[in-house]
């Protein structure tokens, strides 16, 4: 019997489009919080994807992160994120980013497995005119 794997690693690189001062969330050339999110939300969407059939995909609905140290251009970032629970159709994760031995962040994100057809925009048209 495979056993599952509940962790995951996963670097990422800063970039210029990865700075607070690019994405307009801030003044200096450090990683912005709306970039540490996003790497730490695709990991946990790789993450998931090993517990959920191949035909669903999942989403984001709930994200609490502490944003404690800088990460600066060119650094490499480390998140770990880790399988707290899986309840039905919601998974949740407990993620840590760290830059070589610095903590940069930590949180709890949430997710829920859903069809991928209800993203599409002919099928929203469909169920918008059967409510």
């Amino acid at each position: 019997m495979k056993s599952l794997d509940y962790s995951l690693k996963k670097r990422y690189r800063v970039e210029r489009s990865h700075l607070a001062s690019y994405v307009g969330s801030g003044s200096v050339d450090v990683l912005s919080t709306p970039s540490l999110i996003s790497f730490m939300e695709d990991a946990c969407k790789t993450l998931a994807e090993r517990f959920i059939e191949q035909s669903k995909v999942t989403v984001g609905t709930h994200i609490d992160v502490y944003h404690v140290s800088p990460a600066m251009l060119g650094d490499e970032v480390e998140i770990e994120a880790k399988v707290l629970s899986i309840k039905g159709k919601k998974l949740e994760f407990f993620i840590q980013a760290w830059s070589g031995n610095t903590l940069i962040g930590y949180g709890i994100h949430e997710r829920i497995v859903v069809e991928p057809s209800r993203f599409k925009p002919e099928d929203r048209a469909i169920n918008k005119s059967n409510s």
